[in-house]
Parts: structure tokens; sequence; C-alpha cells
């Protein structure tokens, strides 16, 4: 069983047992995907308008992140200059422990 989940203005295809990383959010332990646009049993998927009701799924925060570093190079051509810029964006770590579905 899987479902698509959004958080932010980001789609994640999710299963229990899944590990990823969203921006960063400000919540306790555990919290519940209430935006849920698709899930599926293998069997017969349920697609929501633009949400599924009744369906939520379950998270537990492992930790906030680092994600890889981008450095950015500023250069002006014949002037003597040039500037080293990098940047880490920080992520929330989760983990997908439950998806339901009330019939």
């Amino acid at each position: 069983m899987y479902a698509i989940v959004e958080s932010g203005s980001k789609q994640y295809r999710v299963k229990e047992g899944d590990e990823l990383n969203l921006e960063l959010l400000d919540t306790e332990n555990i919290f519940t995907f209430d935006k849920v646009l698709l899930i599926d049993d293998g069997k017969n998927p349920i697609v929501g308008l633009p949400y599924v009701a009744n369906c939520t799924v379950q998270a537990e925060l492992i930790g906030e992140v680092k994600g890889p570093k981008v450095i950015a190079y500023k250069y002006k051509q014949r002037k003597k200059s040039r500037r080293l810029v990098g940047h880490r964006q920080k992520y929330t770590r989760v983990k997908i422990t439950k998806i339901t579905l009330a019939a």
C-alpha cells in the first residue's frame, strides 16, 4: 500500500517504513499528513478530488538534517573580483509509520 501526500508545495510517494526529507517543519514527534492525494492498496487506487476523504498518513520525527552543499561562484570580468558563496538547506527527516483509510 502506498500513498501520495502533499507537504508544503511538494508531493511525495510514500509507503510504511519509508524515510524522507521534508522542508523544515516546526512540529512534535508524531504528526499526520491530512492532504492525501492518492492511495493505492494494490487492487484499486483511490484518487482524491483534490484530497482523499477520511485518509491520513502518520509520520514520526527522526530529526533535522542538512542537505548537500551548493556552491556558486560570482565573477566579474576584468575587475579582479571573485567570490565564493555556499549554502546548505535544512530538512526535517521523518519516517512513515502508518497509512490509514477509514471506510
